[in-house]
């Protein structure tokens, strides 16, 4: 077979016939590699035949049935793909090294009862994965553990055992026989990912691809892998902390918004049921600076604590600092605040904390920014039993934000004793239900007239 030489970009995976300095794609300078692939490969499982029975049908004549889902015993990775693992379906795992990646599927892979489970591991040797599963809970005589690179010999074991879940650590360091190219490389990347995903549709097994990520926190390889497969989670954390989020970035089969929280244990990674809990500092007396913000991640309500910092700058202008916020939203928000409610803090530094090490990208937590940010600057304590969930708009005004009933049932909950929200949010809503006293305000200036007098 005749043998093309190809560039690809390693950032984004464009092909290009020559070497270009600067992708024009993506702007990355000096991202493209020479590769030689093979055209129409004669894999077992590529499929190309002349004549397929496949045709096309009126969609009006098409059945729909709900797909089966294999559930993993994990209520967090259940939730996040959307109610459990679909059949048939391609999920890639990435995040940074050593974030637990392979721990989280290791331990799938120990409790599905009842299911044949392949777990190939192209890193790590038999007695390293048996080392981890002794560590872990969890106990499954079908859980088999391959040590193999090969695609073709991968496929080869999948055909003696016929797995219902197929996971694959790393899909970088899986190599075909039909590419001349080193492992990790974009074409050997694309193909065994192709060839996965092939095999997963046509045996129905369900299959888990660990994916690297660069230097920029994006999964390594080309962009069309994470076209090729159904699922893409984000498996991310602070080291400084013993907290994981699972992310769903993209799902077929259920929301992108849904949020699965972990904490790292020496036996494991054990689901946080009620993360509320766990991002709420626990103190005994109250200090300047924090405010409580009912905040959701896809169907589920979040109690999060925002710790701000307001101090002289040594400098003409202040510097602005943020950690689990956006930092040009906190800009915005500084402006309204100085414009709409009198403050100057042009010339003071502002520092912005998300505790428990989670990014946050809900704007119900807007209202908490700011009250966080003025009691820090004058120096004022907010009582602990206050909850905030309200968008702020340029104009000062609290917006209304969705789904107001379940962040006023969180708090609820947990004991707090106010909550403040948007007078518009406050149509419909049944408040004789809820112990807690709901205060509904109409802009900026009645929450610092209420809260600061």
């Amino acid at each position: 077979m005749k043998q093309k030489t190809v560039f690809f970009c390693k950032e984004c995976g464009a092909q290009s016939s020559s070497w270009i300095g600067k992708c024009p794609q993506c702007g990355a300078w000096n991202s493209y590699v020479e590769e030689v692939i093979q055209r129409e490969g004669d894999s077992k499982f590529n499929n190309k035949k002349t004549g397929s029975s496949s045709k096309p049908y009126p969609i009006n004549e098409i059945t729909f049935s709900h797909e089966k889902r294999i559930d993993t015993y994990n209520v967090e990775l259940n939730r996040v793909l959307g109610g459990g693992l679909v059949v048939g379906s391609v999920v890639l795992v990435g995040g940074e090294p050593g974030i637990g990646k392979s721990t989280l599927l290791l331990q799938v892979a120990l409790n599905c009862k009842g299911k044949k489970i392949l777990y190939v591991s192209g890193e790590e040797s038999l007695q390293q994965i048996k080392m981890r599963a002794d560590r872990v809970e969890g106990k499954n005589e079908d859980c088999y553990i391959l040590t193999e690179t090969n695609i073709q010999s991968i496929f080869k074991h999948c055909q003696d055992l016929n797995p219902d879940i197929i996971i694959i650590d790393s899909i970088q360091t899986v190599t075909t026989e039909d590419i001349d190219s080193s492992a990790g490389s974009i074409s050997q990347i694309r193909e065994c990912a192709g060839e996965l995903q092939r095999y997963a549709k046509t045996s129905s097994a369900a299959v888990f691809l660990v994916g690297h990520i660069t230097k920029d926190g994006l999964i390594a390889g080309p962009k069309l892998l994470e076209h090729i497969v159904d699922t893409v989670l984000q498996f991310e954390g602070d080291r400084n902390y013993g907290y994981r989020m699972l992310r769903s970035v993209k799902n077929r089969f259920g929301s992108t918004s849904e949020l699965g929280i972990y904490e790292m244990q020496s036996t494991g990674l054990r689901e946080v049921s009620n993360p509320s809990e766990i991002l709420l500092s626990q103190r005994d007396e109250a200090l300047s600076g924090t405010a409580i913000a009912a905040t959701m991640e896809g169907t589920r309500p979040i109690l999060i604590e925002t710790q701000a910092l307001v101090a002289n700058s040594n400098y003409g202008t202040g510097q602005r600092t943020s950690t689990g916020f956006d930092l040009r939203r906190l800009s915005m928000l500084l402006a309204v605040l100085e414009k709409r409610g009198g403050f100057k803090l042009i010339n003071k530094d502002v520092f912005l904390n998300i505790a428990g090490g989670i990014r946050v990208d809900d704007p119900a937590i807007d209202l908490a920014v700011v009250v966080s940010i003025i009691s820090s600057s004058e120096d004022i304590s907010i009582s602990s039993q206050y909850c905030f969930a309200s968008e702020i708009g340029l104009s000062g005004e609290l917006r209304p934000v969705i789904r107001i009933d379940q962040r006023i049932a969180e708090a609820d909950k947990l004991g707090f004793e106010k909550i403040f929200i948007s007078k518009y949010n406050t149509k419909g809503l049944d408040t004789s239900r809820y112990k807690i006293e709901i205060i509904p305000l109409a802009n900026l200036e009645d929450v610092l007239r209420y809260i600061f007098g």
